[in-house]
């Protein structure tokens, strides 16, 4: 009984901290209903290429994104004043619900302004972080299990702040670029600038490749990424055991998501012939986020297996978190706020779980090397030659940066297969010696490099028997 009363009463301290959040979600839904009529939103329209052909003609998409920010608007307003009662955490749900779809809209609706593109997309974010980052989950305070910071058996907190902080200045890059992408397909801007291709990045964004997404794939991307950047935030420094359901959600968006990414990106040059300089500057940016999350996933992960071990539901400890296996402090990582005065430190402890054996290292200059050779030896882009070079090339580099995280070094076997490919198979072509022979040396390189493990640097618990 003093339990829960303590319990009651720490969840009206805190709402008593946080009430003036709940107010700024009744302003910003103020701020909506009245956008419209405001700026009008049927002023300062932008022209899609013709190519493309959207499921709503522009009265439509007009008037769809006004009912959108009006609805939003008065949805916010209703359920931000009920959350300014102690208690109602599904309130502010719906108002999370609503900032992710004033993020969603723009691009369902193809958005016909700049102005309705990024109004809302601030607005949507301002409204996420207004109702369960900043002030935390609803009623988290109410089941959360205090314990471990640090999984069973490992030697780091890979949900630490020093581990996260990384994670969220790479979801924000890959937000502002892929931003940049989806403004020109949604005719924002009227060129899109590339360092190194000229207009084959404006021939990659208007690609038959591109057009078959019912959606700016652009701005479907610079969505995703809001989320990788918001979710950064999200929970405490033991989330990997009190939000397992958060730390898969991330996961998802992460790494399956973000290898779809990855290879639509690298597979640029097979399916439309041309490369764009941003959209690989936006899968580099991807491409360190895998191997820097899949620890935090496998320590969630472990936490589950232990706690259904231990006789508790698993749907319970998904939603919930688990009780903890043992007590103990993260007295290992770094304060991120020292980190002006001890910035190596900090940078040393947020790639913890992730090394660069010099084997990777070179197996990935190769792999680029590989991305490079038809260029190199003037080999047409459309030719079959050329595509295992790109499709080898680009495998060799995205297994070989992932294999650097150390719960999944198993994966540096996949170039093995990839480099006997690369060196075998160019010979069946008409592309001439000097790209054969240069297929053969990097593959069988590559496929030496794939046979030695490398260094381990940290422990993993129950996972440390998979690390081969």
């Amino acid at each position: 009984m003093d339990q829960q009363m303590d319990t009651a009463e720490g969840l009206r301290m805190h709402h008593a901290q946080t009430l003036w959040m709940y107010w700024i979600l009744v302003i910003l839904g103020c701020w909506l209903v009245l956008m419209p009529a405001t700026f009008s939103y049927d002023k300062g329209l932008t022209a899609i290429n013709e190519a493309r052909r959207l499921w709503l003609d522009l009265p439509a998409r007009v008037t769809a994104c006004e009912w959108s920010d009006r609805i939003s608007g008065l949805i916010l307003i209703f359920f931000g004043l009920r959350s300014i009662k102690p208690d109602r955490p599904v309130s502010l749900w719906i108002c999370c619900l609503a900032g992710v779809w004033l993020n969603a809209a723009p691009l369902l609706f193809w958005a016909p302004s700049a102005l309705i593109y990024a109004n809302d997309t601030l607005i949507g974010v301002l409204v996420i972080a207004f109702s369960v980052l900043t002030p935390g989950m609803p009623n988290m305070m109410a089941f959360m299990k205090m314990g471990s910071e640090v999984p069973d058996g490992w030697s780091y907190n890979p949900s630490s702040w020093d581990q996260r902080w990384i994670m969220i200045v790479l979801g924000f890059a890959g937000w502002m670029v892929s931003r940049y992408l989806g403004a020109w397909q949604l005719g924002f801007i009227d060129k899109a600038w590339d360092p190194f291709f000229g207009g084959e990045t404006q021939r990659v964004l208007n690609s038959a490749m591109s057009r078959s997404w019912p959606i700016s794939d652009g701005a479907l991307g610079a969505f995703a990424y809001t989320f990788e950047f918001l979710m950064g935030w999200m929970g405490g420094p033991a989330r990997w055991r009190t939000m397992p359901w958060m730390v898969t959600f991330f996961g998802i968006l992460v790494i399956p998501l973000g290898l779809v990414h990855i290879f639509l990106v690298m597979s640029q040059p097979i399916a439309v012939g041309s490369w764009c300089s941003l959209c690989l500057l936006a899968a580099a940016i991807m491409l360190p986020m895998l191997p820097l999350e899949v620890d935090e996933v496998i320590a969630m992960g472990q936490h589950m297996v232990q706690a259904t071990r231990n006789g508790e539901p698993f749907w319970r400890v998904f939603w919930l978190g688990g009780q903890p296996v043992e007590k103990n402090e993260d007295k290992r990582s770094p304060k991120v706020l020292s980190f002006a005065d001890q910035p190596r430190k900090i940078v040393r402890a947020s790639v913890w779980g992730m090394s660069i054996p010099p084997t990777l290292a070179v197996a990935t200059v190769a792999g680029i090397a590989l991305l490079f050779a038809p260029g190199i030896w003037h080999i047409p882009i459309g030719t079959m030659a050329a595509h295992v070079f790109y499709i080898t090339g680009a495998l060799i580099v995205v297994c070989s940066v992932i294999s650097m995280g150390e719960v999944v070094r198993v994966i540096r076997w996949v170039n093995l297969p990839a480099g006997l490919t690369v060196a075998v198979v160019p010979w069946f072509f008409d592309a001439g010696r000097n790209l054969g022979v240069t297929g053969s040396l990097i593959g069988l390189l590559v496929c030496l490099l794939s046979v030695p493990r490398g260094r381990i640097t940290e422990t993993y618990g129950l996972w440390q028997k998979y690390i081969h």
